[in-house]
Protein backbone atom coordinates (compact mmCIF):
# COMPACT_ATOMS: atom_id res chain seq x y z
CA UNK A 1 0.00 0.00 0.00
CA UNK A 2 3.21 2.71 0.98
CA UNK A 3 4.35 1.89 -2.23
CA UNK A 4 1.37 2.65 -4.16
CA UNK A 5 0.45 5.83 -2.38
CA UNK A 6 4.44 6.61 -3.81
CA UNK A 7 3.48 5.64 -6.81
CA UNK A 8 0.73 8.45 -7.05
CA UNK A 9 2.47 10.91 -4.80
CA UNK A 10 5.42 11.46 -7.46
CA UNK A 11 3.12 11.74 -10.25
CA UNK A 12 3.69 15.39 -11.86
CA UNK A 13 -0.47 15.87 -11.54
CA UNK A 14 -0.51 15.24 -7.87
CA UNK A 15 2.10 17.81 -7.15
CA UNK A 16 1.75 19.96 -3.43
CA UNK A 17 -0.76 17.46 -2.18
CA UNK A 18 -1.18 16.48 1.36
CA UNK A 19 -0.57 12.82 2.56
CA UNK A 20 -4.10 12.97 3.38
CA UNK A 21 -5.22 14.02 0.02
CA UNK A 22 -3.14 10.76 -1.20
CA UNK A 23 -4.77 8.71 1.00
CA UNK A 24 -8.19 9.74 -0.37
CA UNK A 25 -7.06 9.70 -4.26
CA UNK A 26 -5.26 6.42 -3.32
CA UNK A 27 -8.74 5.21 -2.15
CA UNK A 28 -10.48 6.01 -5.99
CA UNK A 29 -7.32 4.58 -7.82
CA UNK A 30 -7.81 1.26 -9.73
CA UNK A 31 -4.34 -0.65 -10.59
CA UNK A 32 -4.63 -2.13 -14.06
CA UNK A 33 -1.89 -3.96 -16.49
CA UNK A 34 -1.98 -4.28 -20.47
CA UNK A 35 0.62 -6.66 -22.23
CA UNK A 36 2.02 -5.22 -25.48
CA UNK A 37 -0.71 -4.70 -28.49
CA UNK A 38 -3.60 -4.61 -26.04
CA UNK A 39 -5.94 -1.81 -26.57
CA UNK A 40 -6.98 0.22 -23.85
CA UNK A 41 -9.89 2.13 -24.99
CA UNK A 42 -10.15 2.58 -28.92
CA UNK A 43 -12.01 5.88 -30.65
CA UNK A 44 -15.87 6.92 -29.87
CA UNK A 45 -15.51 4.20 -26.90
CA UNK A 46 -17.89 5.98 -23.48
CA UNK A 47 -14.81 7.73 -22.05
CA UNK A 48 -15.30 6.58 -18.27
CA UNK A 49 -12.14 8.08 -16.70
CA UNK A 50 -8.35 8.89 -17.16
CA UNK A 51 -4.94 6.80 -17.15
CA UNK A 52 -1.81 7.63 -15.74
CA UNK A 53 1.08 5.76 -17.12
CA UNK A 54 2.67 4.30 -14.49
CA UNK A 55 5.68 1.87 -16.08
CA UNK A 56 5.68 1.40 -20.42
CA UNK A 57 4.27 3.27 -23.37
CA UNK A 58 0.77 3.87 -24.65
CA UNK A 59 0.10 5.23 -27.99
CA UNK A 60 -2.60 7.68 -28.55
CA UNK A 61 -3.60 7.22 -32.35
CA UNK A 62 -6.37 7.72 -35.20
CA UNK A 63 -6.98 5.36 -38.18
CA UNK A 64 -7.89 7.68 -41.67
CA UNK A 65 -10.39 5.90 -43.83
CA UNK A 66 -7.71 4.69 -45.88
CA UNK A 67 -6.80 2.54 -43.10
CA UNK A 68 -3.76 4.78 -42.15
CA UNK A 69 -2.24 5.15 -38.71
CA UNK A 70 -1.54 8.31 -37.64
CA UNK A 71 0.31 8.55 -34.03
CA UNK A 72 -1.10 11.74 -32.11
CA UNK A 73 1.01 10.69 -28.92
CA UNK A 74 3.24 8.23 -26.81
CA UNK A 75 2.89 8.93 -23.10
CA UNK A 76 5.31 7.28 -20.70
CA UNK A 77 6.19 6.99 -16.85
CA UNK A 78 4.09 9.73 -15.27
CA UNK A 79 1.76 11.13 -18.03
CA UNK A 80 -1.95 11.09 -18.00
CA UNK A 81 -4.03 10.31 -21.34
CA UNK A 82 -8.27 10.50 -21.43
CA UNK A 83 -8.19 13.27 -18.97
CA UNK A 84 -10.24 15.25 -21.31
CA UNK A 85 -12.90 12.62 -20.36
CA UNK A 86 -13.24 13.94 -16.83
CA UNK A 87 -14.81 17.01 -18.10
CA UNK A 88 -16.67 15.83 -20.69
CA UNK A 89 -18.09 12.45 -19.98
CA UNK A 90 -18.42 11.78 -23.56
CA UNK A 91 -16.12 9.56 -25.72
CA UNK A 92 -12.64 9.37 -26.41
CA UNK A 93 -11.61 11.03 -29.30
CA UNK A 94 -8.70 8.18 -30.57
CA UNK A 95 -7.42 5.10 -29.77
CA UNK A 96 -4.91 4.12 -27.34
CA UNK A 97 -3.11 0.81 -27.57
CA UNK A 98 0.10 -0.49 -24.98
CA UNK A 99 3.43 -0.15 -26.96
CA UNK A 100 5.26 -2.48 -24.35
CA UNK A 101 3.75 -4.09 -21.34
CA UNK A 102 2.05 -1.58 -19.15
CA UNK A 103 1.08 -0.81 -15.47
CA UNK A 104 -1.77 2.08 -15.72
CA UNK A 105 -3.45 3.44 -12.72
CA UNK A 106 -7.00 4.31 -13.81
CA UNK A 107 -9.25 7.28 -12.35
CA UNK A 108 -13.23 6.48 -12.51
CA UNK A 109 -14.49 10.14 -13.89
CA UNK A 110 -17.47 10.36 -11.05
CA UNK A 111 -14.96 9.26 -8.28
CA UNK A 112 -12.60 11.66 -9.39
CA UNK A 113 -14.54 15.01 -10.17
CA UNK A 114 -16.02 14.30 -6.50
CA UNK A 115 -12.45 14.46 -5.48
CA UNK A 116 -11.00 17.09 -7.40
CA UNK A 117 -14.18 19.62 -6.18
CA UNK A 118 -12.50 19.45 -2.89
CA UNK A 119 -8.86 19.65 -3.91
CA UNK A 120 -8.56 22.94 -6.03
CA UNK A 121 -4.58 22.07 -6.22
CA UNK A 122 -5.45 19.14 -8.28
CA UNK A 123 -7.96 20.98 -11.05
CA UNK A 124 -5.08 23.79 -11.21
CA UNK A 125 -2.58 21.32 -11.98
CA UNK A 126 -5.26 19.66 -14.31
CA UNK A 127 -5.41 23.07 -16.23
CA UNK A 128 -1.76 23.23 -16.55
CA UNK A 129 -1.03 19.71 -18.22
CA UNK A 130 -3.96 20.45 -20.31
CA UNK A 131 -2.50 23.33 -21.64
CA UNK A 132 0.76 22.26 -22.08
CA UNK A 133 -1.04 19.20 -24.15
CA UNK A 134 -3.23 21.97 -26.17
CA UNK A 135 0.90 23.35 -27.13
CA UNK A 136 1.67 20.24 -28.16
CA UNK A 137 -1.19 19.50 -30.41
CA UNK A 138 -1.42 22.92 -31.79
CA UNK A 139 2.77 22.03 -33.00
CA UNK A 140 2.06 18.97 -34.43
CA UNK A 141 -0.49 20.75 -36.52
CA UNK A 142 1.81 23.09 -37.72
CA UNK A 143 4.18 20.56 -38.22
CA UNK A 144 2.39 18.28 -40.06
CA UNK A 145 0.52 20.94 -42.55
CA UNK A 146 3.07 23.38 -43.08
CA UNK A 147 6.67 21.69 -42.41
CA UNK A 148 8.48 19.44 -44.43
CA UNK A 149 9.91 15.90 -43.39
CA UNK A 150 13.49 16.50 -42.63
CA UNK A 151 12.12 20.05 -40.73
CA UNK A 152 9.52 17.97 -38.97
CA UNK A 153 12.38 15.30 -37.60
CA UNK A 154 14.79 18.21 -36.71
CA UNK A 155 12.34 19.88 -34.45
CA UNK A 156 11.21 16.13 -32.24
CA UNK A 157 15.07 15.56 -32.49
CA UNK A 158 15.65 19.09 -30.83
CA UNK A 159 12.72 18.51 -28.28
CA UNK A 160 13.98 14.95 -27.31
CA UNK A 161 17.36 16.90 -26.59
CA UNK A 162 15.22 19.36 -24.41
CA UNK A 163 13.33 16.89 -22.58
CA UNK A 164 16.43 14.48 -22.21
CA UNK A 165 18.49 17.17 -20.73
CA UNK A 166 21.60 15.36 -22.11
CA UNK A 167 24.82 17.38 -21.84
CA UNK A 168 26.84 15.35 -24.77
CA UNK A 169 24.11 16.16 -26.90
CA UNK A 170 23.13 12.59 -26.87
CA UNK A 171 19.46 11.76 -26.92
CA UNK A 172 17.56 7.99 -26.84
CA UNK A 173 14.70 7.43 -29.15
CA UNK A 174 12.54 5.65 -26.99
CA UNK A 175 10.02 4.55 -30.07
CA UNK A 176 10.71 2.24 -32.93
CA UNK A 177 11.31 3.90 -36.19
CA UNK A 178 8.23 2.67 -37.59
CA UNK A 179 6.46 4.57 -34.60
CA UNK A 180 8.60 7.63 -35.06
CA UNK A 181 7.55 7.68 -38.87
CA UNK A 182 3.75 7.61 -37.78
CA UNK A 183 4.30 10.60 -35.42
CA UNK A 184 6.12 12.48 -38.28
CA UNK A 185 3.44 11.94 -40.62
CA UNK A 186 5.86 9.65 -43.30
CA UNK A 187 6.91 6.42 -43.73
CA UNK A 188 9.54 4.59 -42.78
CA UNK A 189 11.47 4.56 -45.97
CA UNK A 190 11.71 8.09 -46.17
CA UNK A 191 12.20 8.65 -42.73
CA UNK A 192 15.48 6.32 -43.16
CA UNK A 193 16.54 8.44 -46.49
CA UNK A 194 16.33 11.44 -44.15
CA UNK A 195 18.42 10.12 -41.01
CA UNK A 196 20.99 9.11 -44.12
CA UNK A 197 21.39 12.57 -45.37
CA UNK A 198 21.84 14.47 -41.76
CA UNK A 199 24.51 11.93 -41.33
CA UNK A 200 25.87 12.78 -44.49
CA UNK A 201 25.39 16.34 -44.12
CA UNK A 202 27.36 15.76 -40.64
CA UNK A 203 24.46 16.77 -38.72
CA UNK A 204 24.09 13.61 -36.33
CA UNK A 205 25.28 10.45 -36.27
CA UNK A 206 23.25 7.32 -35.19
CA UNK A 207 24.15 4.18 -33.65
CA UNK A 208 21.22 1.87 -32.36
CA UNK A 209 18.44 4.18 -30.47
CA UNK A 210 21.42 6.57 -29.98
CA UNK A 211 21.45 10.19 -31.60
CA UNK A 212 24.26 12.41 -31.23
CA UNK A 213 24.00 16.06 -32.61
CA UNK A 214 27.09 16.68 -34.37
CA UNK A 215 26.18 20.27 -35.23
CA UNK A 216 23.18 21.60 -33.24
CA UNK A 217 23.46 25.22 -35.12
CA UNK A 218 22.78 23.62 -38.36
CA UNK A 219 19.68 21.25 -36.99
CA UNK A 220 17.87 24.41 -35.55
CA UNK A 221 17.99 25.79 -39.09
CA UNK A 222 17.09 22.57 -40.63
CA UNK A 223 14.04 22.83 -38.30
CA UNK A 224 13.02 26.19 -38.97
CA UNK A 225 13.76 26.00 -42.73
CA UNK A 226 13.18 22.28 -43.50
CA UNK A 227 16.35 22.08 -46.24
CA UNK A 228 19.59 19.79 -45.63
CA UNK A 229 22.42 22.04 -46.60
Amino acid sequence: MKIFMSIISNIPLFKGLTINQIEKIEKIAVKKKFKKGNLIFLENDKADGFYIVVQGKVKIYKISMEGKEQILHIFGHGEPFGEVSVFTGNVFPANAQALEECSLIFFPRHAFIEFISRNIPVVLNMIGVLSMRLRQFTVQIENLSLKKIPSRLAGYLLLLAQEQQSNQNIIYLNISKKQLASLLGTIPETLSRIFSKMYDKKLIKVKGKNVKILDLEKLKKLSDYGRIE
